[in-house]
């Protein structure tokens, strides 16, 4: 494991990242989703692709690495930019899931001579239930009346027991609709998703499928975190 300091719009950001194979000539940006962090991925994927230079990186906020106040998905990227510059570490492909593979798929959109892997990834809004709409009209209701700092008893699984900053960057990338980013991407798309995925559902990988014309997209059994079942196979399509 290794640390590096990032400045970005005057804070400092202290990034925890991990090279496997550096030895190799083609790189892959390894981005886990919301709530996890680089050993997850480091789990599913080290011990696949000998023939790949992998690049693991805690997102701001996540694992080992900082945050400085609350995010946007595109400040995630820029983050991500920046870092690659300081380091002079060239992708060739960008690999993420859940909230690292809408980022993965946000960095594609301006490096053109990349790849992209996504796993159920997010960006594809899907519709509310009717508890989860009710949950968000209480909560304002609270707020309103000066009870926000309760936001722990409405959040949903991914939004409970963050710090205030957090929460505040869940907020600001949790109803982010990608879907005319992803019409825009044009690099060759290896899509996986998990069949019974309830976090990112089967119907917003074959949307993102349709959206992104140079995909392929492949459903697997299993639910969110599927890859930890299905990282050979994920493998050998990279390497296809």
């Amino acid at each position: 494991m290794a640390m590096t300091q990032i400045n970005y719009k005057d804070n400092v950001y202290n990034l925890s990242y991990e090279i496997i194979n550096n030895n190799q000539k083609t790189t892959l940006l390894i981005l886990h989703g919301w709530g996890a962090d680089k050993e997850l991925m480091k789990q599913a994927f080290s011990k696949e692709l000998h023939d790949f230079c992998h690049l693991y990186l805690d997102l701001p906020g996540f694992g080992k690495s900082s945050v400085a106040k609350a995010l946007k998905s595109s400040d995630y990227v820029n983050i991500i930019k920046e870092f690659l510059k300081e380091k002079k570490i060239d992708i060739d492909i960008f690999l993420g899931h859940s909230f690292g593979g809408k980022i993965a798929a946000l960095l594609a959109l301006e490096f053109k001579n990349s790849k992209l892997i996504l796993l159920s990834n997010s960006g594809i809004l899907a519709p509310k239930s009717l508890k989860v709409r009710f949950k968000i009209i209480l909560f304002k209701f609270f707020k309103k009346i000066g009870l926000g700092k309760f936001y722990r008893y409405f959040a949903s699984q991914d939004g409970a027991n963050l710090s205030p900053l957090m929460y505040q960057t869940f907020k600001n990338v949790v109803d982010e609709d990608l879907s005319a980013c992803f019409s825009k991407i044009k690099v060759k798309t290896r899509i996986f998703w998990g069949i019974s995925d309830k976090a990112t559902p089967l119907k917003s990988g074959e949307i993102m499928h349709y959206l992104i014309k140079n995909s392929e997209f492949y459903p697997l059994e299993g639910d969110h975190f599927f890859f930890l079942k299905h990282a050979a196979f994920i493998a050998e399509k990279i390497k296809g």
